[in-house]
């Protein structure tokens, strides 16, 4: 199995909050977190630890570092062609909190209802 194609979630109201999230951090961080996506994007369902981790209920995470901060971007497939990249965020405890495991899932159960209406494709 090849690659994936990369989709930003959108909300309805068309903000895409990894767009907002990325453009808020550091521009190596930022750097590093595109080579991840692109990583994602070249090895689809194949990427694994220490890139990626399946956090349950349909939800992974993208996995990077920069300096001392951690950065996850969480995503879930659409079909076998199509990663949506739900959201990132700078991981400050052990686990990926409830919370960002919640907004994933919300945003998944938005984008397989209306697929045309929730994502975008484009580059960050």
């Amino acid at each position: 199995m090849a690659g994936v194609e990369v989709v930003f979630f959108e909300e309805d109201d068309g903000s895409v909050p990894f767009i907002l999230w990325l453009d808020g951090i550091p521009a190596k961080a930022q750097a590093k977190c595109l080579a991840r996506l692109k990583r994602l994007e070249d090895l689809g369902h194949e990427l694994r630890r220490p890139e990626a981790e399946y956090l349950g209920e349909g939800i992974y995470e993208l996995r990077t570092q920069y300096a001392t901060m951690n950065y996850r971007m969480l995503y879930f497939f659409h079909g076998r062609t199509a990663a949506v990249i739900s959201h990132g965020f700078t991981k400050q405890v052990s686990r990926v909190p409830a919370s960002q495991i919640r907004e994933a899932s919300r945003r998944k159960a938005a984008f397989e209802k209306s697929p045309n209406s929730h994502g975008i494709r484009r580059e960050p």
